[in-house]
This record gives C-alpha cells, structure tokens and sequence, in this order.
C-alpha cells in the first residue's frame, strides 16, 4: 500500500494562496480563533495522525474485514485503539458548538482534517465521518433534551451515529419505504423494519450508536411527503447520560462488498425498537437532507483521497521501476532501461491524477468555505448567497469528483502494470475502495437529475447564474494578462457556452420531459469540467503572480503552471463529447422496446 504522506504543500496552497482562508476566517462571525497560527498547528498534527495512525492500518482492515457475532461487530486489528487515540485527541469536537462541547471551529477546518483521514484510510474514516452527519442533523433539529442526551456525546465522540435509509426494496426512491413507528404512551415511538447498506451500523469502537432513521407514521402520506425522523439509539441513555440496557437494534448481518472492507456495512433490524421523533412529522426527508447533504460532501472527498492515494502511489513507482528507453533516446545510460515516468504515456495518467487531485481539493474546499459562510456569515444577504452556491457545488463536487476519482485510482494501478494487479502494492485495493464513491449518497444519475432538474431548470437557471457571473469577473479582471491568455480565452468560451446549453436543454424539456433525465448525467459532468476550468486558471494565475514577483518555490508554482496547461489542453476537451452526446435526444435511449433487450 502506499505509504500516504499529507499533500501538505499543496493544502497550504488551496487553503491560504487560492481562496484566502485568512481573510475568509476573519470574515465570519465567531471565528476568532481560526487563525492561520492554529490552523496551521492543527493540519500538522492532524498530518501526522493520519500518516502515522491510519495510512499503516488502511491494509490491514481490507485484509481482515469486519467480522459478525450475537454480540456484535468487531473491527480490524488496530481500529478501535486508532479511534480511542482520535477522540483523546479532541478531533470529533473540533467544529461543533461550544455549548456541547465542541471547539467551534469553522466547518471548513474539519474538512481538512476529513481529507487527510479519508485519503489514509477511507474504511477507517467512515466511522467518525457518518457521526458528523448524526451531528448536524440533531444540532440542527433535535430539540434542547435530545441535544443534551446525543449530541453532547457525538461531539465528543464517544458515540458515533449513522443514517438509516435504505431498504430491500427501496434505495433512493425513498417515498416506497416502509419502516413503521407506532406511537407509544410515554411520548416515544417503537419503530419497527430492516434496513440495508447502513456504514458503521455496528461496531466495538464506541459506547453507543446513535441511528437516525426514516420510518412512517400510522395514517401518513403515501410517498415522501409521509417519512418522519427518529432517534434510535443502540443503548438506551440512562439518567446520568451513560450508555444503558440494549435496545431492539441488531445487525443482522453484514454484507460482503468490493471493498471498503474495513467499515462495517450492515443490515439493521429494529425490532419495536424506541426512538424518538426528530424534527416535524412527516417533514423527515426535509430534516435528513441535513445528514445527506453532509455525507454528499463527505464522500466527494472520496473521489479526491482516491486520485491522491492513487498518485502518490504510482508517482513512486514511476520513478524507480525501469522499463524500456525513451523514444527520444536513452534518460538513465547507466541502467538497463530508463524509468518509466519518462514515458509520455506514463505522463498522461500521472499528470490526470495530479489535476484530478489538485482541482478535487480546491473545489472541495470552496464548497467548505460557502458552507461556513451559511452557518456563520454575517448578513443574511451573504448567507443566503451562500446557500445557493454551495447547494449549486454539491452534486456537481460528490458526483463529478467520485466519477473523475475512480478513473484516476484505475490509472494509478494501470501505471503499476501487472503489478497493479496485485495486492501488496495496494492500488487494486484503491480501484475497489473507490468504486463505491458513485453509487452511495445519491448514484450518479440521482445527482445529475438534482442539478439539472432540481437546481438549474427548476430556478430558471439563477444558480448557474450566480457561478457563472463569478468566472465572467475573473476572466474580464485577466483578460490582458498575455500569460493567462491560454487559460483565460477557453475559460470564456466554456463560460459562455454553459449558459447556451442550459437554455436550450430547458427549451428541449419544455417539448419533452424525458430529454432531462437523457442529457442529466453528460450535463453534470461538463459542469464539473467548467468548473474545473475556473480553478485551474485561478491556480495558475496564483503561480504566475508568484513567480513575477520573486520566489524560492519556483518549481512548485511552475509545476502548477504546467498542470493547469494539461488539463486545459487535456481534460477540458472532454466537454466536446458531453455536448454532443447530452444533445443526441432521449428516443436513443427510449425507443428500443423492452422485449427487444433481450439476447
């Protein structure tokens, strides 16, 4: 496996040289104590749990798995000491509120911290990450006595929590689940049904967990409009906020998967189990979007931990591993072949895996800053805006990021040749881990449908707008600086073309509501290319000024140059396919009939 070291370079840069952290920080109400001093001691320490603690442990839980008994789930060698020393370290509590326990640092921080984490151990890191969810959706709907019995303890991590969704026979057409909760005498509810593909549904690393569960109501709504939300714990809390006597929740199994090996992936049976209502009734899928939209972020970062573990790993590889000569002549004369990596072809998927990489983080942490801005901006005009921006990034990030991550985890394995097909080296484990990334949290297609649908034709295009309104400023401020011109000139044009496309797919769905679902997925991706395109061409506009101005990191910030110039001349292109193919009309899809899909 790769022996993961914290990109902490290229962190410093996305963070502090790209979007400002400093200023942003100092922006936001009740962030004093953000400041580049403790951010910084914060990532380093962080660094070095990651690299230490859970990178040498990321083999091991793919190799031992979870294992099931009557008593519960145990997991793999060295996790549940690994979580002991996360939570002594104060890491659950660092961005909740105060009042609970936590330290009140902007969201954005946590990010970070979710990055280094997930990217050394995703198994690993899908523990603490569901508990963030459980979290938010309890601080943001739970009332003042669920706040203090769970959300204390989540903070500080000696329980964690999940989200319980699906079911057999219902994934994300949740309106079709039929999980029941029959009201009981003392206020409570006995909830009762199975639910499926739950992450870290049970494990030995906590005291409790704290199940956050859609179920039905007697007499509610058919469909989504009929879901409430509840509060299942494992063990019931007792009276002094300990854990107590078990409650009707089991696993009842655990599913055996492609990977992700580490994290336990289980089937949990409520049994008349006693929850408690969180937020309104049957308003719960409005109160879960509160977990989902934390987890769509969460696993977005998936896609970004599986290009840099993936480039970290071949990166190595390619440099040592000697293999034929350069077309141009020999590079190594004294060795019996030249290294690979000076092989174009060998150049292409490394240098994909960087941009994929390096454009995931800055992405990622721009949507983190929105969602600072929305808990703690200081005008409701700026959070407002904020809102809508990072509700316009979300699928675009979990959705794009997943796809383009899975692709640059199979190149760092292609890079390893035959080897890569092997399991000590750890880049087929990568391939697998990564895999997952655009199935769960909403699969591909589900996030397309909610950008195109839900948050581009539905507002008459005002979220594009917004973005796009930002690239617009950006290129006009640089449109004389002859050195960006090679960035700025494609930037424009993409620009301008997105709000085309989007105008003419809204005509064509006027025609034909299909044709939103035929072109949803090619849409999204182009989006995720464009968006690409302005933080490439703002990362190379940040290195050039650098090296106009006089620096001793010339090669880093030239390095960034570069790759903003393969992706433009590269990647961006991609988007011609995605036209072409998000216009070629819904009856491809739809005319063949049924019967004639057969062999």
């Amino acid at each position: 496996m790769p022996e993961y070291k914290a990109p902490l370079r290229d962190i410093q840069f996305v963070m502090n040289e790209l979007l400002g952290s400093e200023q942003h920080y100092a922006s936001l109400e009740g962030a004093e104590d953000a400041t580049p001093d403790m951010i910084s001691a914060i990532i380093q320490e962080g660094a070095k749990f990651s690299e230490q603690v859970l990178s040498p442990l990321n083999q091991v839980g793919d190799r031992e798995g979870c294992t099931w008994s009557e008593d519960g789930v145990k997991t793999p060698t060295g996790f549940r000491e690994a979580y002991q020393q996360y939570v002594e370290g104060g890491w659950p509590s660092m961005t909740s509120d105060p009042e609970y326990g936590g330290q009140g640092l902007p969201n954005s921080v946590g990010i970070v911290m979710s990055e280094m984490v997930g990217t050394a151990n995703w198994s690993w890191g899908m523990y603490p990450g569901l508990s963030h969810g459980a979290m938010n959706t309890v601080e943001a709907h739970g009332t003042e006595e669920q706040k203090q019995t769970y959300l204390s303890k989540l903070v500080s991590g000696e329980w964690t929590g999940t989200m319980c969704l699906t079911e057999p026979h219902c994934g994300s057409d949740l309106g079709t689940l039929r999980t029941k909760a029959e009201p009981n005498a003392d206020g409570t509810y006995s909830i009762t049904g199975t639910k499926i593909f739950i992450s870290a549904g049970d494990h030995d690393m906590a005291d409790n967990i704290v199940h956050i569960v859609l179920a039905r109501l007697p007499g509610a709504p058919e469909g989504t409009k009929g879901i409430s939300l509840f509060i299942v714990p494992k063990c019931l809390p007792n009276d002094d906020g300990s854990a107590g006597e078990r409650n009707a929740v089991s696993c009842g199994s655990l599913e055996h998967k492609m990977g992700i090996h580490g994290n336990a992936t289980c089937v949990m049976n409520f049994d008349g189990a006693r929850g408690w209502l969180i937020g309104p009734e049957n308003k719960g899928l409005n109160c879960m979007f509160t977990f989902m939209n934390t987890a769509r972020i969460g696993t977005a970062i998936q896609g970004l931990g599986a290009a840099e573990l993936g480039f970290q790993g071949s990166l190595a590889y390619a440099k040592e591993r000697l293999a034929m000569r350069s077309l141009s002549g020999p590079k190594n004369p004294d060795g019996i072949a030249d290294p690979i990596i000076v092989h174009p072809d060998v150049r292409r998927m490394l240098l994909t895996q960087k941009a994929v990489a390096e454009g995931a983080r800055a992405l990622i942490y721009l949507a983190a800053q929105q969602s600072d801005i929305v808990l703690q901006g200081k005008t409701e005009e700026e959070r407002k805006a904020a809102d809508a921006m990072l509700g316009f990034l979300t699928p675009i990030a979990k959705a794009f990021l997943t796809e383009i991550g899975y692709e640059s985890a199979n190149l760092g394995m292609q890079v390893f040749g035959g080897h890569g097909f092997i399991s000590e080296w750890g880049m087929e484990q990568n391939v697998r881990d990564a895999r997952i990334g655009m199935i769960y949290e909403g699969t591909t297609g589900i996030q397309a449908l909610d950008l195109l649908g839900r948050k581009i034709l539905m507002t008459q295009g005002e979220a594009l707008k917004q973005f796009t309104k930002i690239v617009h400023v950006f290129c006009k401020e640089n449109a004389d600086d002859e050195q960006l011109k090679e960035f700025i000139e494609p930037l424009q044009r993409i620009n301008k073309e997105w709000g085309e496309i989007t105008m003419k797919l809204g005509m064509t769905a006027m025609q034909n509501r299909e044709e939103v679902g035929a072109a949803a997925v090619d849409y999204l991706m182009y989006s995720g290319y464009a968006v690409f395109a302005y933080l490439w061409a703002r990362s190379a506009k940040v290195a050039l000024d650098a090296m106009r101005e006089g620096t001793p990191e010339e090669a880093f910030y030239n390095a960034k140059v570069q790759t903003a110039r393969f992706y433009f001349k590269r990647l961006l292109p991609r988007t011609r396919t995605h036209v072409e193919t998000m216009f070629a009309g819904a009856d491809t899809l739809l005319d063949m009939q049924e019967e004639h899909f057969a062999f």
